[in-house]
């Protein structure tokens, strides 16, 4: 029977956690950002309010997908299911993007029918994008760190929510201090604004978990890193080829070292599998590590 990795398990709980406290979190700023907008006539402040309901479903998609991700290999998945994360990330591109283009087209709406629609916001919409602009900007660093702690691409995603939430709630601000003003088509212009940085977020996410799922290589940084550990471990003399590939959250890495020509078979094995074991110690993301052994040639 597979037994869960304790680590796994700790992450997942983690996971877990942060995402249940952000969809209370969305809920609780959904319902005050939308009843603010209607009472203080605030067309952005409530596409701003439906931006953070939808936020709710987004978390529950990273819920579904870390909890499918964390899942042990089986017969019909001998490598694991970390790309299932990278299909929640997709799925939440998608939502963000249909919530963008909502957004975007009842602003429109309303500035083709400002001479008559149009009213200057209440104050109420101002304390509600305030509140707004600080409590999801915290949200924003609280799901970050969890995201970093844990490599989790569509945990990140969702910490981009928040921020794209914030960002949002900025543009509110002004729409409705500029409507307030005596220029109240500053409010559904504010509603494109909006619309913008959330299709931008959109494609950022989904360009993120598509890198993920084509065996897209590490960055130079990492692959660096990983050569010196190699060449610092006994018996190595050169690295004649270092290749890595991201599945998902995880990184598959394969090596091809140079050992002394006039070695054993039993040596060389030795030396291998001292490689493998180092660098899958010095990388947690690290999921398998695979070591061929060449002669060294002068």
């Amino acid at each position: 029977m597979n037994v869960k990795n304790p680590k796994t398990a700790t992450h997942e709980q983690m996971v877990m956690t942060v995402s249940k406290n952000s969809m209370l979190v969305n809920i609780g700023l959904s319902i005050i950002k939308v009843l603010a907008g209607l009472i203080a006539h605030s067309t952005a402040m409530i596409s701003d309010g439906i931006h953070s309901a939808s936020d709710v479903f987004s978390t529950v998609v990273v819920m579904i997908g870390y909890k499918l991700s964390t899942k042990e290999s089986d017969e019909d998945h001998p490598y694991g299911h970390e790309r299932l994360e990278c299909v929640a990330a997709l799925l939440l591109a998608m939502i963000l993007f249909l919530t963008g283009l909502g957004i975007g087209y009842s602003g429109y709406q309303k500035i083709l029918l400002w001479e008559t629609t149009l009213v200057a916001p209440g104050t109420l919409a101002l304390v509600a994008a305030i509140i707004s602009i600080l409590v999801k900007e915290g949200m924003y660093w609280y799901t970050r760190r969890t995201a970093l702690i844990v490599n989790s691409g569509a945990m990140m995603a969702d910490a981009w929510h928040h921020r794209s939430d914030a960002l949002s709630s900025v543009g509110s601000l002004v729409g409705i201090l500029g409507a307030r003003m005596g220029y109240p088509i500053c409010d559904p212009l504010a509603s494109l604004i909006i619309c913008i940085f959330i299709l931008k977020a959109a494609f950022d996410i989904a360009k993120d978990a598509i890198l993920k799922m084509t065996d897209v290589a590490c960055d130079k940084e990492t692959v660096s890193k990983i050569e010196h550990i190699v060449l610092g471990c006994d018996g190595v003399l050169a690295v004649d080829s270092l290749q890595t590939r991201l599945f998902g959250a995880k990184i598959y890495i394969d090596v091809e070292i140079a050992a002394a020509a006039n070695i054993t078979l039993a040596e060389a094995h030795e030396i291998a599998e001292n490689v493998h074991n180092t660098i899958e110690r010095s990388f947690e993301h690290a999921k398998h590590c695979m070591v061929h052994v060449n002669p060294y040639l002068d």
